[in-house]
């Protein structure tokens, strides 16, 4: 299937997408922030240069778009133009985020991994719900884990 757009709107209409301070990892950040935590953003110096590090809970967490990364839900969906390179750079970015998130165990960091599908539907309820999981799983003292729809998991 040939793409719709000519090349340079489609070149226009990709290089608007985020890569950071997308609209999840905001609603996340702010949930957070107005329950009293405190944290910093984009680490350089950590792998991966997590969404947000909480220092005092020795704690990261990525907020991942379910499209870029993979996420087997209901969001992600392969593209039917250019099938072959969509496949190969979303199998390249889970690759990525696997040896991340290695490396960060390997430097005593917790993670977790909140999936864009855990902040979206339910309005305000939703994001609630998700940051109710995220500070039960910070005070917890868990280990790695993912959150989508369903809830917290293992990584």
């Amino acid at each position: 299937m040939t793409d719709i757009v000519d090349p340079a709107t489609r070149s226009r209409m990709m290089s608007g997408i985020r890569g950071k301070d997308t609209r999840p990892e905001m609603l996340v950040r702010k949930a957070l922030h107005a329950r009293g935590f405190r944290f910093r953003l984009h680490v350089k110096d950590l792998p991966g240069r997590p969404d947000i590090v909480l220092p005092k809970f020795r704690a990261v967490i990525f907020v991942h778009g379910c499209f870029w990364h993979g996420h087997d839900c209901r969001y992600f969906k392969v593209p039917q133009t250019r099938t072959g390179f969509w496949l190969d750079k979303i199998g390249k970015n889970r690759d990525r985020d696997r040896q991340q998130l290695e490396k960060l165990g390997q430097q005593g960091w917790r993670v977790l991994v909140v999936w864009e599908c855990a902040t979206r539907g339910h309005g305000h309820a939703g994001v609630g719900m998700t940051v109710d999981r995220i500070t039960d799983w910070l005070r917890q003292g868990a280990g790695p884990a993912q959150m989508d729809e369903a809830g917290i998991g293992p990584l």
